[in-house]
């Protein structure tokens, strides 16, 4: 827990420093990933400085109008008008900064109405002012996704023989066979993979669980893993039930995973920006492509929200819009 506050640091009044690790503890406490935790401390972090710079000394002092500014800061001082030696607006703000994307300024605010709820819920502050900030509008861009030809060619020229590639070819097969996130492929236990009713429990965002079909080329992929190779990577396999693990028998991490996909990546000729999210995307798009249906697949992705599934209709349509013109004699 230390590690997780003591990003709060000098400038963060004391008593909002206080109010942030509680709602820290309160995160780690209800199983968040430390991932989470961490970005959470770095995000209240900043608002901390940002309400010290303000002469704002308390929870109860935070305003509306404080996190609306606090939002502008971000969109047009960025990251070095943040700093800590820098006050809002001034001169110094301005000078060589880089405003943040909508989509971080987005996240940031998330993070701050749940902190602001937990203020109110604890009885720190009446009533929460960050409930009526908007965040920006993130702009919806269509998903990257492979034709089920090159998502299956990529997936084919992973190896067979040797213990790394084996491992690879049953993680990469995984994540396409059920549309999971890479942190979520990576956080799996043993516990969470059922050979024999071909599923996997997930944890996904919000520490939601979910459970999705393993389909029979990923199965096959998992047995072979499972049964022949996860053990002699492991020094010692009670130590570590961790799915995926390294040569080194420790639990794998997202910059491996980046590491060993750009290998298979070249050797299949894939289109550039593939990543191990564009798998899930096209999962997501074939399993619409094949009839399945909306809410099937939401449930499936684990969106709390129809909305975002829906970005997949408009990928499919593309698809759709491309075969009838390379097909249709008069497109």
């Amino acid at each position: 827990m230390e590690q997780e506050t003591a990003a709060l640091g000098a400038g963060t009044p004391a008593e909002v420093e206080e109010a942030v690790a509680a709602f820290l503890r309160g995160l780690i406490a209800a199983d968040y990933s430390l991932r989470t935790v961490k970005a959470s401390a770095i995000d209240l972090e900043q608002f901390g400085r940002f309400l010290g710079a303000r002469g704002v000394e308390r929870p109860a002092a935070i305003t509306r109008q404080d996190v609306s500014d606090f939002a502008a800061a971000l969109s047009e001082a960025g990251r070095e008008g943040l700093r800590q030696d820098a006050r809002p607006g001034s001169a110094r703000a301005q000078e060589g900064s880089k405003p943040y994307a909508r989509s971080s300024i987005a996240r940031k605010l998330s993070v701050i109405r749940n902190f602001l709820n937990f203020c109110q819920d604890n009885g720190l502050i009446e009533t929460s002012p960050g409930a009526g900030v908007k965040s920006p509008k993130v702009p919806r861009r269509l998903p990257q996704v492979l034709t089920p030809v090159q998502a299956g060619d990529l997936l084919s020229v992973i190896g067979n023989q040797k213990p790394l590639e084996v491992r690879d070819r049953a993680l990469f097969e995984l994540v396409y066979s059920s549309g999971l996130r890479c942190q979520e492929v990576l956080d799996l236990r043993l516990r969470d993979i059922n050979l024999g009713s071909r599923e996997v429990r997930v944890k996904g965002k919000g520490r939601k669980v979910r459970v999705i079909p393993v389909g029979e080329v990923a199965l096959e992929a998992l047995e072979s893993y499972l049964g022949e190779v996860r053990s002699r990577l492991l020094k010692d396999p009670s130590l570590e039930d961790h799915v995926f693990v390294s040569r080194t028998g420790r639990p794998l991490s997202s910059s491996d995973v980046q590491r060993r996909l750009a290998r298979y990546l070249a050797r299949a000729g894939a289109p550039l920006g593939t990543s191990p999210h564009t798998l899930r995307h096209s999962f997501a798009t074939h399993l619409l492509e094949g009839g399945a249906d909306l809410r099937v697949i939401q449930e499936m992705l684990g969106h709390s929200s129809l909305r975002t599934t829906q970005v997949y209709t408009h990928v499919s349509a593309a698809h759709l819009r491309r075969a009838y013109r390379k097909a249709h004699p008069r497109a």
